[in-house]
């Protein structure tokens, strides 16, 4: 039987190159050796305040984005999470288990609520509602970023602490990370992870920004006083870009040696803009195909929903039994 993996992104925002590079990517990949579920996770993105219309139409479009980058419906499941109640069921399940001083230690928490005038509870318990969605399909496999790392320890710490106060429950998740590509800089300043929340036109490039948008944004990327490409003494404006050529190109680090060193600035950004255009060109294509009619992909959505239910019921029911919680 194969493993299961889960992992999922947040319908907010506009998904970039580095989602694609650090994610997306990954999952084609991977998809045909695991059971595969991948999660649209609006109740996470509602922690903060989303527009209700924007949120839906975000939705779709993170659902027709997935299917234009190579995830097969027929292989892996899309889901919202909102569609399977199950995630918020065991979301407040495993809260009741789940000391104050772990949460209070999130470091993503801090950062986001020293941002805000005022933050919500749900914001607070988002790591939970993580464990949840990881939990609840006992993933053996969650492929996440190095941001979500600290998450992901979390839901291990917290099955483990169920598993200790009610017996063998839950399976314990482990993390799996791409080797190429798997943390993406922002071109505005290479010092930060290119983010969906970023502000600012020069900080990230869409999957739908059309070709002209993306060379003018590569070409404004931060570099570095040198004058030319020098592997030695790069700075890491350089050094992203080089990075997210070789990530989409396949090229192995000897090949990128002889290739771009001495190149001159300006090269090195036409060349990283063609590569970045040219390999988002066929995605772009086929999401616009997708999307020409809302009903494929909400039958997509429908569908996935339909087949992860009975794995996540299952789940909760057990946690419930195991908990003393009154069921039928």
């Amino acid at each position: 039987m194969k493993s299961r993996v889960l992992s999922g992104v947040q319908p907010s925002g506009n998904l970039h190159i580095g989602n694609y590079l650090g994610a997306l990517a990954n999952w084609v990949k991977i998809q045909y050796d695991y059971e595969s579920i991948f999660c649209i996770v609006d109740l996470h993105a509602i922690t903060v305040y989303q527009n209700p219309e924007e949120l839906r139409a975000k939705v779709r479009e993170l659902a027709g984005l997935f299917l234009a980058s190579g995830i097969d419906p027929k292989q892996s499941r899309i889901v919202v999470q909102s569609t399977v109640p199950a995630h918020a069921e065991l979301a407040w399940l495993l809260t009741c288990v789940t000391p104050m001083g772990w949460l209070e230690r999130m470091t993503q928490f801090k950062a986001k609520s020293a941002a805000q005038e005022s933050v919500g509870a749900g914001l607070f318990q988002y790591p939970v509602l993580m464990a949840a969605d990881i939990l609840l399909y006992q993933a053996g496999i969650v492929p996440v970023g190095e941001d979500q790392t600290q998450h992901l320890e979390l839901a291990r710490d917290i099955a483990q602490r169920f598993n200790s106060l009610y017996g063998e429950t839950f399976v314990m998740p482990a993390t799996s990370l791409p080797l190429v590509g798997a943390r993406v800089m922002g071109l505005d300043d290479p010092t930060t992870k290119m983010s969906k929340s970023a502000q600012g036109a020069g900080h990230l490039v869409a999957l739908l920004d059309p070709p002209d948008r993306i060379r003018k944004t590569i070409m404004r990327a931060t570099t570095d006083s040198n004058p030319a490409v020098d592997f030695e003494t790069m700075g890491p404006g350089v050094a992203n870009l080089l990075a997210i050529f070789q990530a989409f190109a396949g090229w192995s680090s000897d090949q990128m040696r002889a290739h771009f060193t001495g190149l001159r600035y300006g090269d090195l950004k036409k060349q990283v803009g063609e590569m970045v255009v040219s390999k988002l060109d066929p995605i772009q294509q086929r999401f616009r195909e997708i999307t020409a009619d809302h009903s494929y992909v909400d039958q997509v959505l429908r569908d996935g929903a339909e087949a992860v239910a009975p794995i996540a019921n299952s789940t909760v029911q057990l946690v419930k039994q195991r908990m003393g919680v009154f069921t039928w």
